[in-house]
């Protein structure tokens, strides 16, 4: 792929694009797109049956993402609207009509500042963050794609569901993100789940699991609900807090940060803010902050220290003389 911002840079992109395509597949066609500078990521769940029946459960906020992985999840998206909800939902059910496509599936978009939207692809099965649309939609999805799979019709009418509260959804990964985000490895020793109203955790693991280096990092699933948003945020930050996970290196205290960043609190984030974010540059600035403080702290403490060491020499002292006399007198 070759980003090109300019009439100049056309030509030779294009021939260097049609080389590595000849070399990588034996054919060199290749094709233009427009590129979509800073987008949101804004996925749309719909689900069909074998009767013609076609849903949309409304759409996912998935822009907080490493390496086009992601991470952290919404739903609904903080940045569309009643207007934009309406055009991006039907298009998605638009779009599984056109393939005659049954059952649950996700069809992707990308998102530009003045809210007009690009299709992306359609992923048809389940996906990882579905459980924030079941939480604001009452639909259990997972129980509505068996049903459909064994010739039934949808349970639910588009008029019988509305959107109620908020979602998000962070990936537990097993990875260091203070060391490049180098994946970790070892036997899981502690593993306590948050509970509480509004808190759910999907995950495979327990103490004494293993994470090996066959698989994907992710070892759990944190889903926090709430009436709105920044309570959502509230007790997302709490549960994080409450995740206790020993013997492995997780991301809990990287998410955190990214729900604790202004840019989060207002929705003003694109696929690019974790690019954008520098986090390990930021740790190594904090860190160094962090030991000049300590140096002095510590600097502060010797001095208290030896302070005592001295009071309780002369104490000392003095004591042991009171006793020679007394024991002289005695």
């Amino acid at each position: 792929m070759r980003k090109v911002t300019s009439k100049d840079e056309f030509k030779s992109a294009f021939e260097s694009t049609k080389r590595e395509a000849l070399k990588s597949f034996a054919n060199d066609e290749v094709y233009l797109e427009k590129f979509i500078e800073s987008p949101k990521h804004i996925e749309v769940q719909v689900i069909a049956d074998k009767h013609g029946n076609y849903r949309h459960v409304f759409e996912r906020e998935c822009s907080i993402q490493r390496r086009h992985q992601k991470i952290i999840e919404e739903a609904p998206s903080s940045f569309v609207d009643s207007i934009t909800r309406d055009k991006i939902t039907a298009a998605a059910i638009q779009a599984a009509k056109a393939c005659g496509y049954f059952n649950a599936g996700t069809i992707e978009f990308l998102m530009d500042s003045k809210k007009e939207f690009y299709f992306l692809e359609m992923n048809t099965r389940i996906q990882v963050e579905h459980p924030v649309t079941e939480l604001i939609s009452g639909i259990d999805l997972v129980k509505e794609q068996i049903s459909i799979a064994a010739g039934n019709i949808i349970s639910f009418s588009q008029n019988d569901i509305r959107i109620n509260g908020y979602a998000l959804e962070c990936r537990i990964y097993a990875e260091d993100p203070e060391n490049s985000f180098l994946p970790s490895t070892g036997k899981i020793l502690l593993y306590k789940e948050p509970n509480g109203i509004g808190v759910r955790v999907d995950s495979g693991f327990a103490a004494d699991s293993e994470i090996s280096i066959y698989y994907d990092p992710m070892i759990a699933k944190l889903i926090c609900w709430d009436r709105d948003r920044s309570n959502a945020i509230c007790r997302m930050n709490r549960a994080l807090d409450e995740f206790q996970i020993a013997g492995i290196t997780t991301n809990k205290k990287f998410l955190n940060y990214i729900l604790n960043t202004d840019e989060f609190a207002s929705g003003n984030y694109d696929i690019n803010f974790i690019d954008n974010l520098n986090y390990t540059s930021l740790l190594s600035d904090k860190s160094s902050k962090n030991n000049d403080e300590y140096e002095i702290a510590a600097s502060v403490l010797a001095a208290l220290k030896k302070s005592n060491r001295k009071s309780s020499i002369k104490k000392s002292a003095s004591e042991a003389s009171n006793k020679w006399w007394e024991q002289k007198y005695e």
